[in-house]
């Protein structure tokens, strides 16, 4: 995808600095303009429901930032609050009504769940045409045999994003740190059918540094503050750090990703910062993936947006 503003801007030090900012921009800009040509030649508008069980701060923002960036596109947005006790048939009764309503192409139930939910039910229960998550097992099962699948947000943004800086990735070493099911998994199959060499680590692999400096592509996905370092780094590598973790610094809260950028930028030849780099991209994905499940479910051709 070629960026009206440039993704690529120099970092005090060596690396370059991949704008995740500019980029996702970008692409709600494309969304936004395929929503209008959608309302304007078939008169159907895409719409996302989101579902918050619970009073989690944090999940509260990040779901009041979807609904505000899903009506900035153009697309319809559905919000659905519900109290942290609610129990399991409630939950589940909202998301079956949600499969049936006709203006509800997208669902996305916001995790972490309280405790006494089960989440994989939950998920398993959204119709996987509507699974915007890519979640569901069926979309998951088509992801990893290589399948047309609705594919997780997050790595779905990470793979935008080092396509835009590399081109093709084909035969590149890439090591993803982290194998959860949200992040990890998803990435590395992504990344073999973009026919790379995928080498899946965690914190139980032997002599991980070593893993990490073999890699020309370094997925950090782990959830630990700055735990990669420079020496982690093979000279030049791109560096995605997906990682975002709250830190105390003289007296104030800071958002720091899985990377110590400030050194890794000396050695990497381009890095994601944290925040501004593989966060907007997640929710500009979510868009991108309800307008694509929009167009499945009324057979219409899906717009190109993400090429």
């Amino acid at each position: 995808m070629n960026v009206t503003a440039s993704p690529l801007a120099e970092t005090p030090a060596n690396a370059q600095k991949i704008d995740g900012g500019a980029f996702a921009a970008n692409l709600r800009q494309r969304i936004a303009a395929e929503v209008a040509r959608l309302q304007a030649e078939h008169g159907v508008t895409p719409g996302l429901a989101v579902v918050l069980v619970g009073d989690d701060p944090a999940s509260a923002v990040y779901v009041r930032n979807k609904g505000t960036q899903t009506e900035a596109a153009g697309m319809a947005s559905f919000e659905h609050r519900l109290p942290a006790d609610t129990d399991a048939e409630t939950l589940l009764s909202l998301v079956r009504q949600l499969n049936e309503d006709q203006a509800v192409h997208g669902i996305l139930v916001q995790l972490p769940l309280p405790d006494h939910l089960d989440s994989d039910l939950v998920m398993n229960a959204i119709d996987p045409a509507k699974d915007v998550d890519g979640f569901h097992i069926f979309n998951v099962g088509l992801l990893g045999t290589g399948q047309k699948a609705m594919v997780p947000c997050t790595p779905l943004g990470c793979l935008l994003l080092l396509k835009d800086q590399l081109g093709s990735l084909a035969g590149l070493n890439t090591v993803v740190v982290g194998r959860s099911n949200i992040v990890g998994k998803p990435m590395a199959q992504l990344l073999l059918k973009e026919s790379c060499t995928v080498t899946v680590a965690h914190s139980r692999s032997r002599d991980l540094p070593a893993i990490c400096r073999n890699a020309d592509i370094l997925v950090a996905a782990v959830g630990r503050p700055e735990m990669i370092g420079a020496d982690w780094i093979k000279s030049g590598a791109t560096v995605i750090d997906v990682g975002i973790n709250r830190v105390e610094r003289e007296g104030k809260q800071r958002l720091v990703g899985d990377v110590d950028y400030a050194a890794a930028s000396h050695v990497a030849g381009a890095i994601t910062p944290v925040p501004g780099g593989v966060g907007p991209m997640t929710i500009a994905c979510l868009l991108a993936n309800t307008l694509t499940a929009c167009c499945r479910i009324n057979g219409l051709p899906e717009p190109e947006i993400m090429d």
